[in-house]
């Protein structure tokens, strides 16, 4: 995701001033998610999910997250797949703000002699600059794609992130919300000193959606397997959804702001206004 280098200072600096006034915990996840976060908003049962569809393909799945950034999801996905690895084509965001990088991410110039020709059981696409389409080569060494994407064509080119015209199916999606919608129920309920009337933030709350969508790709062949793996775990998250230790502590903000796991938002039509709620397809 390339940022032009005095943008990305200037909001360096800005994010450390907001850290500096002691801000509640993990507020900046969702205000500045590029420096403590991820453009996409999840939970620990998104990242089960995750596990669940590779773990149906291969016991020993590999495992590749395209345009990783500091590699915040992927850090989760490999405590449970160590060889799991990323690729970020501009590594300077490690740099500019002198943040380690892991040994685990490669730039495209460090994996130019196997990108493209080392086949992997899942390739998780959290990000495509717009503009930009690679969908082409990921399905060539790809088994299943797994997209979150922001509705409203903000991917790719005109919006095309499917991959099914590459002879892929869509077997499962669920909604959750960006990290926009928490930024904006953020703002109004914390940063925001002009909401002060009685009802106003409680109006405001009432209008709060979820732009967020992750689909399952995969091949023909391997298309029933993954779809009976993630059902199981699904019978299994049922279940487990109330214990603690399925949850990271980070989700506190998400129920502050709304956005409960299996929430339904007014806002949204009925047939897919339930977050989280995975669709078979």
């Amino acid at each position: 995701m390339p940022f032009r280098t005095a943008d990305l200072q200037k909001a360096y600096i800005a994010y450390k001033e907001f850290s500096d006034h002691n801000p509640p915990e993990y507020h900046k996840r969702y205000i500045f998610p590029f420096f403590a976060g991820s453009y996409f908003t999840f939970r620990k049962v998104d990242v089960r999910r995750v596990l669940a569809i590779a773990n149906s393909i291969s016991p020993d799945p590999n495992y590749i997250d395209i345009g990783c950034g500091y590699g915040d999801f992927l850090t989760k996905i490999r405590q449970i797949i160590p060889g799991a690895i990323g690729i970020e084509e501009d590594m300077s965001i490690f740099y500019l703000i002198q943040k380690p990088k892991p040994d685990y991410i490669y730039s495209l110039a460090a994996a130019a002699d196997w990108f493209g020709k080392r086949p992997f059981d899942v390739s998780f696409v959290g990000w495509m600059e717009p503009g930009v389409d690679f969908r082409q080569a990921v399905s060539q060494f790809s088994k299943c794609i797994i997209t979150t994407f922001d509705a409203g064509g903000q991917c790719g080119i005109n919006g095309g992130c499917d991959y099914e015209e590459f002879g892929f199916q869509k077997i499962a999606w669920w909604r959750t919300p960006s990290w926009i919608d928490v930024n904006c129920e953020l703002m109004n309920r914390f940063y925001t000193s002009s909401l002060r009337a009685e009802g106003q933030k409680e109006e405001l709350t009432k209008l709060r959606t979820a732009h967020n969508f992750w689909y399952i790709y995969t091949k023909p062949e391997i298309s029933y397997r993954v779809r009976e793996g993630l059902g199981r775990w699904l019978k299994k998250e049922e279940r487990e959804c109330l214990d603690p230790k399925q949850r990271f502590d980070f989700e506190s903000v998400l129920d502050e702001c709304g956005f409960h796991y299996m929430e339904r938002l007014a806002a949204l039509l009925p047939k897919s206004n339930q977050l989280w709620k995975v669709i078979l397809d």
